[in-house]
């Protein structure tokens, strides 16, 4: 959902990491932030890769 209205109170909603250069958050007014999903953890991203080897084979 994309209200396109500015607001003085935005919601982070997402976070986009970049290799090659800063990342960004994406912003939502209050009433659309709850339509997004909640951002994930940074310690459960990081238990995916527990147990991999350095070509991504388990």
């Amino acid at each position: 959902m994309r209200c396109s209205r500015v607001t003085d109170a935005p919601v982070v909603v997402s976070e986009v990491h970049q290799s090659s250069g800063p990342g960004f958050n994406v912003y939502a007014c209050p009433e659309c932030a709850p339509c997004f999903p909640p951002l994930p953890d940074a310690y459960d991203l990081l238990n995916g890769w527990r147990g991999r080897n350095e070509d991504g084979a388990e």
